[in-house]
């Protein structure tokens, strides 16, 4: 049979206009669209393009407040700086490749340069306004998907000088769409720390950094155990903060120009680099890189002149030098550091030791590892011959493939969910690893233990996490348990696991909490699977009568069928958030929960328990431990 021929002539050649460009290839621009689940989700993105430019502008001296109000659906940026030329408001905002930032002189070292950002946003929102106040006048334009809506006449004002930005994301392209307000902080805190002197206040909430990195590394390590005081160093275009934790990997935080970078780039290679250098010349001895840059807490930001990025979205820095006409990132942060750094470990001896003693303690540890971790993957090598633990899917975070942010595993308990799982999943982008049943609680025990202890060292080389970040097989690590008693005690035995000794999972937005119905509400026209006690109730008003209504105990009980309508596109994450700067650590939270019963942590379930049947004895021991009041729990 010979296959059917398509016709390719003039009419299959179409240009489109830069509205439907970014409307039919919105990752082109904003990267992944997602629900408002994950940081970098698109919702996100958009908010970040508007805020760009009023950074920009208070970097070039404009404008010392940022004004960001954030309901369920609409945003809104008000600025202080100079407000858009207002002939060039309507063109600055909907016409590609239209900006100041072409200037070099105007914006040398702005963090968008491409003219694209607000156009971007402006064609994915529902609704999209923009106000220019200058001088004592003002201009408004309003937008509907990008096209022009009512363009108001120039007209006086009395406000301050500024731009005034508003817009609803999309519903048709941003689906069931919500803002975290844990993931807007973090941003809004990132842009106060970069920008020292910068007021911005998000809801009302006022943000402000007078130490700049320095006042970062303290919040985020709020409640940790720092080994030395925090080292701070400034430059001309560069400002680092260090410091070393009790704690297991490497944890970054990297900008560029007043830009978070979550993925590094050549500039946090440069700086990893730099630092085991100079501590390699500084003691004179030739260390293990792991040992020196173990437990390490540190962030870097840097400010180039045109800085390139690897994407739109600009996560990941690209730019090989700082200036056209400079030396390169590389040598530019390796100079800073040989000088800096040097000179500030001379002159305070006390940090100095305390350092050295934090790099040979890793340096112990990891030689008492290397006969256990020996034997480990030999035995991980066997198990992966006939690894029925593992049912892999053929793309992967750490491949080249363009579906690669896509790659899912799923962690399941018990041979039924798994099956189910299994045979609903993508097979393409969706992988599935089976648990025995309750993993260990690994709580207080060391890192000797993910190599002992067979299914943590086999679910280990799944992710082929073992020497960092950089290998992840998948970008979302999913934990899909029953909702029951046990399925949530597995799910804190799996968090425990990854806080005590992968936290870096956590930190950058790995590891979610998958979200399956508990009821199925039908009758003879129309099947509701509901997620709750209250949307069970609505849908049962909503079919009347008396529809059948089934409880799902167990992931097994869903069919396969059923179970690819909660595993694709409209799937539910909960994502696993760590507030660090709380003022409790890591170490803190797991020995609340997961440390022996405290008469702390039995009060707490004793205050908060909701009883919905009948409780016996035995179950409220097994509730707040054997050496509870059950007379005053029961009271």
């Amino acid at each position: 049979m010979s296959k059917q021929q398509v016709v390719y002539d003039e009419s299959s050649i179409r240009s489109l206009d830069w509205r439907e460009h970014i409307r039919l290839r919105p990752g082109m621009y904003i990267g992944k669209l997602g629900d408002g689940s994950a940081q970098d989700d698109g919702i996100y993105i958009l908010i970040k393009e508007v805020i760009d430019n009023s950074i920009d502008e208070f970097v070039m001296g404009n404008g010392k407040r940022i004004d960001v109000i954030v309901n369920e659906k609409q945003v809104e940026v008000r600025d202080f700086g100079r407000g858009i030329p207002l002939g060039k408001v309507i063109d600055c905002v909907s016409k590609i490749n239209t900006g100041g930032k072409y200037d070099s002189k105007a914006f040398k070292k702005a963090v968008g340069l491409n003219g694209v950002g607000t156009k971007a946003v402006n064609a994915l929102s529902n609704h999209f306004l923009v106000r220019s106040v200058r001088e004592g006048k003002e201009k408004v334009a309003e937008f509907e998907r990008g096209q022009l809506l009512k363009d108001h006449k120039i007209k006086k004002s009395a406000e301050e000088n500024g731009t005034y930005i508003s817009f609803v994301p999309d519903n048709d392209i941003f689906k069931n769409y919500n803002f975290r307000p844990e993931f807007l902080e973090d941003r809004i805190w990132n842009y106060a720390y970069l920008n020292a002197g910068l007021s911005v206040y998000l809801n009302g909430k006022k943000f402000f950094s007078k130490n700049g990195l320095h006042d970062l590394l303290t919040h985020k390590t709020e409640g940790n155990q720092l080994r030395y005081p925090i080292v701070h160093l400034k430059g001309y275009d560069i400002e680092v903060a260090i410091s070393h934790a009790d704690q297991y990997g490497e944890q970054y935080y990297s900008f560029v120009n007043g830009q978070y970078t979550p993925l590094g780039g050549t500039h946090l290679a440069a700086f990893r680099e730099a630092f085991v250098k100079v501590i390699r010349e500084f003691y004179g001895k030739n260390f293990d890189t792991s040992d020196i840059r173990q437990s390490i807490v540190a962030a870097v930001s840097v400010r180039v002149e045109e800085p390139v990025f690897e994407s739109q979205t600009k996560t990941k820095l690209g730019s090989q030098t700082v200036a056209p006409d400079g030396p390169t990132v590389r040598q530019f942060v390796n100079d800073f550091l040989k000088k800096e750094l040097d000179n500030f470990l001379h002159r305070n001896k006390e940090v100095a030791e305390a350092l050295l003693k934090r790099i040979q303690q890793s340096e112990r540890e990891r030689k008492e590892l290397a006969g256990v971790k020996k034997l480990a993957r030999k035995r991980a090598k066997v198990a992966n011959l006939h690894n029925k633990k593992l049912r892999d899917c053929r793309v992967h975070l750490n491949s080249k493939k363009s579906d690669k942010e896509s790659s899912t595993i799923f962690i399941t308990e018990g041979d039924s969910a798994s099956g189910s799982i299994t045979k609903a999943r993508d097979v393409n982008t969706q992988a599935v690893f089976s648990l025995r049943g309750k993993p260990l609680n690994c709580f207080g025990l060391t890192k000797k233990v993910v190599y002992e202890n067979e299914e943590f060292n086999l679910l280990q080389h799944a992710l082929n996490i073992e020497d960092g970040l950089d290998g992840l097989r998948y970008n979302r690590i999913v934990v899909a348990t029953d909702a029951d008693v046990d399925g949530m005690h597995i799910r804190l035995l799996l968090l425990t696991f990854f806080l005590q000794f992968f936290p870096d999972i956590v930190r950058n937005g790995h590891l979610y909490i998958l979200e399956t119905p508990l009821f199925r509400v039908r009758d003879k026209k129309k099947t509701i699977y509901c997620y709750s006690e209250k949307e069970k109730l609505a849908a049962v008003e909503q079919l009347r009568g008396k529809p059948e209504i089934t409880r799902f105990k167990g992931l097994g009980e869903i069919s396969p069928s059923e179970f690819g309508q909660f595993i694709g596109d409209d799937m539910r994450l909960d994502p696993v958030i760590l507030r660090e700067g709380s003022g409790q650590s890591i170490g803190d939270i797991l020995k609340y929960y997961m440390g022996k019963n405290t008469p702390q942590r039995q009060r707490f379930i004793i205050d908060n328990l909701k009883v919905e049947e009948e409780l016996t004895e035995e179950d409220l021991k097994e509730l707040v431990g054997e050496d509870a009041n059950i007379e005053a729990v029961e009271g």
